[in-house]
Protein backbone atom coordinates (compact mmCIF):
# COMPACT_ATOMS: atom_id res chain seq x y z
CA UNK A 1 0.00 0.00 0.00
CA UNK A 2 1.08 3.73 0.24
CA UNK A 3 2.01 5.46 2.62
CA UNK A 4 0.66 8.82 3.70
CA UNK A 5 3.01 10.84 2.00
CA UNK A 6 1.71 9.45 -1.42
CA UNK A 7 -1.38 9.63 -0.85
CA UNK A 8 -3.43 12.12 -3.20
CA UNK A 9 -6.69 13.70 -1.60
CA UNK A 10 -8.74 16.80 -3.10
CA UNK A 11 -11.71 17.93 -0.82
CA UNK A 12 -14.12 19.82 -2.91
CA UNK A 13 -17.29 21.16 -1.27
CA UNK A 14 -17.33 18.40 1.21
CA UNK A 15 -16.77 15.65 -0.42
CA UNK A 16 -12.76 13.67 -0.97
CA UNK A 17 -11.91 12.80 -3.89
CA UNK A 18 -8.97 10.48 -4.13
CA UNK A 19 -6.63 10.86 -7.21
CA UNK A 20 -8.04 8.83 -9.72
CA UNK A 21 -6.34 7.87 -13.48
CA UNK A 22 -9.16 7.65 -16.32
CA UNK A 23 -9.66 6.64 -19.50
CA UNK A 24 -11.28 10.15 -20.88
CA UNK A 25 -8.35 12.33 -18.99
CA UNK A 26 -5.69 9.69 -18.60
CA UNK A 27 -5.75 7.27 -22.10
CA UNK A 28 -1.64 8.52 -22.34
CA UNK A 29 -0.75 6.85 -19.14
CA UNK A 30 -0.93 3.69 -20.31
CA UNK A 31 2.25 4.49 -22.22
CA UNK A 32 3.99 5.81 -19.33
CA UNK A 33 2.81 2.63 -17.41
CA UNK A 34 4.14 0.15 -20.02
CA UNK A 35 7.72 2.23 -19.69
CA UNK A 36 7.45 1.81 -16.10
CA UNK A 37 7.00 -1.84 -15.87
CA UNK A 38 9.94 -2.35 -18.53
CA UNK A 39 12.33 -0.20 -16.24
CA UNK A 40 11.50 -2.40 -13.58
CA UNK A 41 11.06 -5.76 -16.01
CA UNK A 42 14.99 -4.84 -17.43
CA UNK A 43 16.21 -3.69 -14.13
CA UNK A 44 17.40 -6.92 -12.21
CA UNK A 45 20.74 -5.97 -10.80
CA UNK A 46 20.03 -2.32 -10.69
CA UNK A 47 19.74 -0.45 -7.14
CA UNK A 48 16.29 0.89 -6.26
CA UNK A 49 17.48 4.59 -6.43
CA UNK A 50 18.53 4.23 -10.20
CA UNK A 51 14.88 2.77 -11.02
CA UNK A 52 13.20 5.55 -9.19
CA UNK A 53 15.38 7.94 -11.17
CA UNK A 54 14.58 6.11 -14.24
CA UNK A 55 11.21 6.39 -13.12
CA UNK A 56 11.13 10.32 -12.61
CA UNK A 57 13.07 10.44 -16.36
CA UNK A 58 10.04 9.21 -17.98
CA UNK A 59 7.72 11.82 -16.72
CA UNK A 60 10.22 14.63 -17.01
CA UNK A 61 7.90 16.42 -19.78
CA UNK A 62 4.51 15.26 -18.19
CA UNK A 63 2.93 18.62 -17.04
CA UNK A 64 -0.32 16.83 -15.12
CA UNK A 65 1.76 14.60 -12.89
CA UNK A 66 2.54 15.55 -10.01
CA UNK A 67 5.85 14.29 -7.71
CA UNK A 68 3.45 12.02 -5.14
CA UNK A 69 1.80 9.98 -7.93
CA UNK A 70 5.49 9.50 -9.31
CA UNK A 71 6.73 8.58 -6.26
CA UNK A 72 3.28 5.84 -5.69
CA UNK A 73 4.50 4.62 -8.71
CA UNK A 74 7.51 3.35 -7.63
CA UNK A 75 5.81 2.31 -4.31
CA UNK A 76 3.78 0.00 -5.70
CA UNK A 77 6.21 -1.11 -8.12
CA UNK A 78 8.41 -1.83 -5.21
CA UNK A 79 5.88 -4.28 -3.66
CA UNK A 80 6.33 -6.22 -6.39
CA UNK A 81 9.94 -6.56 -6.07
CA UNK A 82 11.91 -8.33 -4.71
CA UNK A 83 15.36 -6.81 -3.77
CA UNK A 84 18.94 -8.37 -2.53
CA UNK A 85 18.98 -7.50 1.30
CA UNK A 86 21.69 -7.88 4.17
CA UNK A 87 19.81 -9.80 6.98
CA UNK A 88 23.33 -11.05 8.87
CA UNK A 89 24.84 -7.24 8.65
CA UNK A 90 27.34 -7.90 6.75
CA UNK A 91 27.42 -4.85 5.25
CA UNK A 92 27.87 -3.01 7.90
CA UNK A 93 31.14 -4.92 8.83
CA UNK A 94 32.41 -4.90 5.48
CA UNK A 95 32.46 -0.85 5.41
CA UNK A 96 34.08 -0.67 8.80
CA UNK A 97 36.81 -2.74 7.49
CA UNK A 98 37.57 -0.38 4.04
CA UNK A 99 37.14 2.85 6.22
CA UNK A 100 39.52 1.67 8.97
CA UNK A 101 42.28 0.44 5.63
CA UNK A 102 41.16 3.47 3.77
CA UNK A 103 41.58 5.69 7.09
CA UNK A 104 45.28 4.45 7.28
CA UNK A 105 46.50 6.27 4.29
CA UNK A 106 44.22 9.76 4.21
CA UNK A 107 43.84 11.30 2.69
CA UNK A 108 43.60 10.14 -0.51
CA UNK A 109 44.28 12.03 -4.17
CA UNK A 110 43.66 11.62 -7.83
CA UNK A 111 47.71 12.25 -8.36
CA UNK A 112 50.63 11.70 -5.94
CA UNK A 113 52.38 14.96 -5.41
CA UNK A 114 55.21 15.24 -2.66
CA UNK A 115 52.63 16.19 0.28
CA UNK A 116 50.19 13.30 -0.60
CA UNK A 117 51.42 10.25 -1.76
CA UNK A 118 48.28 7.77 -1.58
CA UNK A 119 45.98 7.77 -4.24
CA UNK A 120 42.25 6.41 -4.56
CA UNK A 121 43.16 3.97 -7.13
CA UNK A 122 45.86 2.42 -5.71
CA UNK A 123 44.19 1.99 -2.05
CA UNK A 124 41.50 0.28 -3.75
CA UNK A 125 43.70 -1.96 -5.28
CA UNK A 126 45.75 -2.59 -1.86
CA UNK A 127 42.01 -3.27 0.18
CA UNK A 128 40.71 -5.44 -2.58
CA UNK A 129 43.68 -7.35 -2.69
CA UNK A 130 43.79 -7.76 1.54
CA UNK A 131 40.27 -8.58 1.65
CA UNK A 132 40.65 -10.72 -1.81
CA UNK A 133 37.80 -9.74 -3.10
CA UNK A 134 37.23 -7.74 -6.26
CA UNK A 135 36.58 -3.69 -5.61
CA UNK A 136 33.58 -4.28 -7.98
CA UNK A 137 32.20 -6.74 -5.89
CA UNK A 138 33.45 -4.90 -2.57
CA UNK A 139 31.29 -1.23 -3.89
CA UNK A 140 28.18 -3.47 -4.97
CA UNK A 141 27.84 -4.56 -1.21
CA UNK A 142 29.11 -1.81 0.70
CA UNK A 143 25.63 -0.43 1.23
CA UNK A 144 23.83 -3.74 0.87
CA UNK A 145 21.79 -2.76 4.00
CA UNK A 146 20.74 0.68 2.94
CA UNK A 147 17.29 1.11 1.13
CA UNK A 148 18.31 3.18 -1.26
CA UNK A 149 21.51 1.05 -2.84
CA UNK A 150 19.58 -2.27 -2.72
CA UNK A 151 19.70 -4.20 -5.72
CA UNK A 152 16.77 -5.72 -7.50
CA UNK A 153 17.18 -9.30 -7.24
CA UNK A 154 13.21 -10.11 -8.97
CA UNK A 155 10.46 -8.41 -10.44
CA UNK A 156 7.16 -9.86 -10.19
CA UNK A 157 5.34 -7.31 -12.48
CA UNK A 158 1.67 -6.63 -12.91
CA UNK A 159 -0.48 -8.70 -15.90
CA UNK A 160 0.04 -5.44 -17.96
CA UNK A 161 -0.28 -1.66 -17.97
CA UNK A 162 -3.96 -1.54 -17.23
CA UNK A 163 -4.12 -3.36 -14.09
CA UNK A 164 -1.44 -1.38 -13.07
CA UNK A 165 -2.95 1.61 -13.00
CA UNK A 166 -5.81 -0.04 -11.85
CA UNK A 167 -3.89 -1.23 -8.74
CA UNK A 168 -2.74 2.59 -8.36
CA UNK A 169 -6.44 4.06 -8.20
CA UNK A 170 -7.52 1.38 -5.24
CA UNK A 171 -4.33 2.39 -3.84
CA UNK A 172 -4.88 5.41 -3.56
CA UNK A 173 -8.63 5.29 -2.42
CA UNK A 174 -6.80 2.77 0.57
CA UNK A 175 -4.64 6.20 1.48
CA UNK A 176 -7.80 8.47 1.68
CA UNK A 177 -8.76 6.03 4.30
CA UNK A 178 -5.89 6.33 6.51
CA UNK A 179 -7.62 9.58 8.11
CA UNK A 180 -11.20 7.80 8.06
CA UNK A 181 -13.73 8.45 10.75
CA UNK A 182 -16.41 6.00 10.12
CA UNK A 183 -17.53 4.32 7.33
CA UNK A 184 -21.20 2.94 6.50
CA UNK A 185 -21.28 -0.23 4.15
CA UNK A 186 -25.32 -0.93 2.86
CA UNK A 187 -25.53 -4.57 1.01
CA UNK A 188 -27.76 -6.45 -0.18
CA UNK A 189 -25.45 -9.59 -1.82
CA UNK A 190 -22.00 -10.67 -0.73
CA UNK A 191 -22.30 -9.19 2.89
CA UNK A 192 -21.43 -12.30 4.55
CA UNK A 193 -18.23 -11.93 2.40
CA UNK A 194 -18.24 -8.08 3.66
CA UNK A 195 -18.27 -9.04 7.23
CA UNK A 196 -15.89 -11.60 7.12
CA UNK A 197 -13.53 -9.81 5.65
CA UNK A 198 -14.31 -6.62 8.06
CA UNK A 199 -13.48 -8.80 10.52
CA UNK A 200 -10.70 -10.29 9.76
CA UNK A 201 -9.01 -6.57 9.80
CA UNK A 202 -10.02 -6.40 13.00
CA UNK A 203 -12.37 -3.52 12.61
CA UNK A 204 -14.65 -2.05 14.97
CA UNK A 205 -18.82 -2.96 13.57
CA UNK A 206 -22.10 -2.50 14.39
CA UNK A 207 -24.71 -3.99 12.20
CA UNK A 208 -28.45 -3.07 11.66
CA UNK A 209 -31.06 -4.70 10.05
CA UNK A 210 -32.31 -2.53 6.49
CA UNK A 211 -35.26 -5.04 5.29
CA UNK A 212 -35.29 -8.46 4.16
CA UNK A 213 -31.36 -9.38 3.15
CA UNK A 214 -30.63 -5.78 3.54
CA UNK A 215 -28.43 -4.50 5.84
CA UNK A 216 -26.00 -1.63 7.24
CA UNK A 217 -22.68 -1.89 8.83
CA UNK A 218 -20.95 1.43 10.63
CA UNK A 219 -17.54 0.69 10.75
CA UNK A 220 -15.18 2.78 13.17
CA UNK A 221 -12.76 4.11 11.63
CA UNK A 222 -8.50 4.81 12.71
CA UNK A 223 -9.09 8.63 13.20
CA UNK A 224 -12.37 8.15 15.19
CA UNK A 225 -11.98 6.58 18.94
CA UNK A 226 -8.41 5.10 18.36
CA UNK A 227 -6.92 8.90 17.57
CA UNK A 228 -6.28 7.86 14.53
CA UNK A 229 -3.50 4.80 14.97
CA UNK A 230 -1.41 4.21 11.96
CA UNK A 231 -1.81 0.29 12.81
CA UNK A 232 -5.43 0.14 12.77
CA UNK A 233 -5.34 2.75 9.79
CA UNK A 234 -3.62 0.12 7.49
CA UNK A 235 -6.32 -2.39 8.59
CA UNK A 236 -9.14 -0.26 7.69
CA UNK A 237 -7.66 0.52 4.10
CA UNK A 238 -6.46 -3.31 3.78
CA UNK A 239 -10.11 -4.04 4.08
CA UNK A 240 -11.04 -2.11 1.46
CA UNK A 241 -10.00 -4.43 -1.63
CA UNK A 242 -12.13 -7.00 0.13
CA UNK A 243 -15.53 -4.83 -0.16
CA UNK A 244 -14.56 -4.00 -3.81
CA UNK A 245 -14.37 -7.25 -4.86
CA UNK A 246 -17.70 -7.93 -3.99
CA UNK A 247 -21.03 -6.62 -4.97
CA UNK A 248 -24.46 -5.50 -4.27
CA UNK A 249 -23.19 -2.76 -1.66
CA UNK A 250 -22.68 1.32 -1.61
CA UNK A 251 -20.36 2.92 1.32
CA UNK A 252 -20.11 6.49 2.80
CA UNK A 253 -16.60 7.25 4.69
CA UNK A 254 -16.00 10.25 6.70
CA UNK A 255 -12.87 11.32 6.08
CA UNK A 256 -10.65 13.90 8.39
CA UNK A 257 -9.68 16.78 6.33
CA UNK A 258 -6.21 18.54 7.25
CA UNK A 259 -8.17 21.57 8.32
CA UNK A 260 -9.64 19.51 11.33
CA UNK A 261 -12.93 19.49 9.52
CA UNK A 262 -14.62 16.36 7.49
CA UNK A 263 -15.58 15.05 3.99
CA UNK A 264 -17.27 12.61 2.61
CA UNK A 265 -15.93 9.99 0.48
CA UNK A 266 -19.11 8.17 -1.50
CA UNK A 267 -18.37 5.19 -3.69
CA UNK A 268 -20.37 1.48 -4.69
CA UNK A 269 -20.08 -1.84 -6.66
CA UNK A 270 -20.94 0.57 -9.60
CA UNK A 271 -18.05 3.23 -9.74
CA UNK A 272 -16.10 1.01 -11.74
CA UNK A 273 -12.92 0.39 -9.69
CA UNK A 274 -11.17 -3.44 -9.91
CA UNK A 275 -10.00 -5.49 -7.41
CA UNK A 276 -6.51 -6.82 -7.09
CA UNK A 277 -8.76 -10.01 -5.08
CA UNK A 278 -10.68 -12.35 -7.03
CA UNK A 279 -14.44 -12.20 -6.59
CA UNK A 280 -15.68 -14.23 -3.84
CA UNK A 281 -16.72 -17.78 -4.08
CA UNK A 282 -20.66 -17.78 -4.42
CA UNK A 283 -20.92 -21.30 -1.86
CA UNK A 284 -18.10 -22.07 1.16
CA UNK A 285 -18.43 -25.66 0.17
CA UNK A 286 -19.39 -28.03 -2.34
CA UNK A 287 -22.31 -29.34 -0.13
CA UNK A 288 -23.87 -25.98 0.10
CA UNK A 289 -23.66 -25.62 -3.56
CA UNK A 290 -24.86 -29.24 -4.37
CA UNK A 291 -27.72 -28.46 -2.10
CA UNK A 292 -28.93 -24.73 -2.77
CA UNK A 293 -29.09 -26.84 -6.90
CA UNK A 294 -31.41 -29.29 -5.64
CA UNK A 295 -33.49 -27.34 -3.97
CA UNK A 296 -33.84 -24.64 -6.50
CA UNK A 297 -35.73 -20.81 -4.98
CA UNK A 298 -38.64 -22.31 -3.82
CA UNK A 299 -40.27 -25.94 -2.11
CA UNK A 300 -43.38 -27.07 -0.77
CA UNK A 301 -44.39 -23.71 0.05
CA UNK A 302 -40.50 -22.68 1.51
CA UNK A 303 -38.44 -20.23 0.00
CA UNK A 304 -34.45 -20.72 -0.45
CA UNK A 305 -32.02 -17.61 0.29
CA UNK A 306 -28.83 -17.76 0.44
CA UNK A 307 -27.27 -15.76 3.38
CA UNK A 308 -30.01 -13.93 4.09
CA UNK A 309 -29.55 -13.03 7.71
CA UNK A 310 -27.41 -11.57 9.89
CA UNK A 311 -27.21 -12.42 13.37
CA UNK A 312 -25.63 -9.83 15.66
CA UNK A 313 -25.74 -9.86 19.45
CA UNK A 314 -22.90 -7.36 20.89
CA UNK A 315 -20.05 -8.07 19.22
CA UNK A 316 -20.83 -11.72 18.01
CA UNK A 317 -22.29 -12.09 14.71
CA UNK A 318 -23.80 -15.25 13.09
CA UNK A 319 -24.75 -15.96 9.32
CA UNK A 320 -26.09 -19.33 8.72
CA UNK A 321 -25.55 -20.77 4.82
CA UNK A 322 -29.41 -20.55 3.76
CA UNK A 323 -32.25 -19.10 5.07
CA UNK A 324 -36.03 -21.03 4.50
CA UNK A 325 -38.96 -18.58 4.28
CA UNK A 326 -42.47 -20.31 4.37
CA UNK A 327 -45.42 -18.45 2.01
CA UNK A 328 -46.90 -17.54 5.94
CA UNK A 329 -44.17 -15.77 7.24
CA UNK A 330 -42.36 -18.12 9.13
CA UNK A 331 -38.45 -18.81 8.87
CA UNK A 332 -35.82 -21.46 9.20
CA UNK A 333 -32.14 -20.47 9.14
CA UNK A 334 -29.63 -23.38 8.19
CA UNK A 335 -25.99 -24.08 9.13
CA UNK A 336 -23.93 -26.55 7.10
CA UNK A 337 -21.03 -28.02 9.13
CA UNK A 338 -18.79 -29.25 6.95
CA UNK A 339 -14.73 -29.34 7.91
CA UNK A 340 -14.52 -29.83 11.22
CA UNK A 341 -12.39 -29.87 14.43
CA UNK A 342 -12.57 -29.89 18.00
CA UNK A 343 -11.80 -25.86 18.46
CA UNK A 344 -14.71 -25.47 15.60
CA UNK A 345 -17.14 -27.53 17.08
CA UNK A 346 -16.47 -25.65 20.76
CA UNK A 347 -16.70 -22.22 18.95
CA UNK A 348 -20.09 -23.16 17.16
CA UNK A 349 -21.36 -24.15 20.45
CA UNK A 350 -20.85 -21.28 21.98
CA UNK A 351 -22.13 -19.48 18.37
CA UNK A 352 -25.37 -21.40 18.86
CA UNK A 353 -26.07 -20.46 22.71
CA UNK A 354 -26.01 -17.38 22.04
CA UNK A 355 -27.92 -17.28 19.39
CA UNK A 356 -30.35 -20.29 20.59
CA UNK A 357 -33.58 -17.78 21.10
CA UNK A 358 -33.81 -18.30 16.58
CA UNK A 359 -35.18 -21.32 14.80
CA UNK A 360 -31.11 -23.01 13.49
CA UNK A 361 -31.53 -26.19 11.66
CA UNK A 362 -27.96 -27.87 11.23
CA UNK A 363 -26.82 -30.10 9.10
CA UNK A 364 -23.55 -32.10 10.63
CA UNK A 365 -21.55 -34.86 8.58
CA UNK A 366 -22.08 -38.42 9.94
CA UNK A 367 -18.41 -38.58 11.07
CA UNK A 368 -18.78 -35.87 13.33
CA UNK A 369 -21.57 -37.42 15.59
CA UNK A 370 -21.10 -39.60 18.85
CA UNK A 371 -22.20 -43.12 18.47
CA UNK A 372 -24.97 -43.07 21.18
CA UNK A 373 -25.52 -39.38 20.35
CA UNK A 374 -29.51 -38.82 20.60
CA UNK A 375 -30.54 -36.48 17.32
CA UNK A 376 -32.46 -33.17 18.27
CA UNK A 377 -35.06 -32.21 15.90
CA UNK A 378 -33.03 -29.11 14.22
CA UNK A 379 -30.45 -31.92 13.41
CA UNK A 380 -29.75 -33.25 10.10
CA UNK A 381 -27.26 -35.74 9.59
CA UNK A 382 -25.27 -36.43 5.65
CA UNK A 383 -22.97 -38.16 4.50
CA UNK A 384 -21.59 -36.57 1.60
CA UNK A 385 -24.44 -35.09 0.10
CA UNK A 386 -27.60 -33.13 2.13
CA UNK A 387 -30.34 -34.85 0.90
CA UNK A 388 -34.12 -32.76 0.60
CA UNK A 389 -36.23 -34.84 2.01
CA UNK A 390 -34.54 -35.06 5.87
CA UNK A 391 -34.57 -31.44 4.81
CA UNK A 392 -38.54 -31.37 4.45
CA UNK A 393 -39.73 -33.00 6.98
CA UNK A 394 -37.28 -31.29 9.47
CA UNK A 395 -38.46 -28.10 8.49
CA UNK A 396 -42.04 -29.31 9.00
CA UNK A 397 -40.94 -30.23 12.41
CA UNK A 398 -39.19 -27.16 13.43
CA UNK A 399 -41.81 -24.23 13.66
CA UNK A 400 -40.27 -22.51 17.10
CA UNK A 401 -37.78 -25.23 18.04
CA UNK A 402 -34.62 -24.47 19.48
CA UNK A 403 -31.23 -24.90 18.42
CA UNK A 404 -28.89 -27.33 20.55
CA UNK A 405 -25.53 -28.93 19.64
CA UNK A 406 -24.42 -29.93 23.35
CA UNK A 407 -23.62 -33.33 23.62
CA UNK A 408 -24.37 -34.55 19.84
CA UNK A 409 -20.88 -34.32 18.57
CA UNK A 410 -17.71 -35.51 18.73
Amino acid sequence: MLTSEQSIVEFRAGRAVPDRLTQSTHRHYTEYAEKMLSVYGNGVGQQRRQLHKQVEKLFRDEVDCPVRRIAAFCKLLDDKSIYQTDPDGNAARLRLQVFSKASESHPLVNRKDQLFEHTEKDVKEQIAKELEMPWGEIEQNLYADVMEFQRLKEFEGYPDASLFLSRYNVAQLQASLYQAETMKIRAVDDFKTILRYAKLARLLLEIKRLGPSSYEMTLSGPASILHGTRRYGVNFARFLPALLACKGWSMSATIKTPWNTTAKLNLSDKDGFRSHLPRPDEFDSSVEEAFAMKFGTEREGWQLIREGEILYEKQSTFVPDFVFRHKDGAEVLMEIIGFWTPEYLAHRRETLRKFQHHNIMLAIPESSLKVDAVKAKNVVPYKKALLLKPVMETLDKMHNQKSDLRGLVK
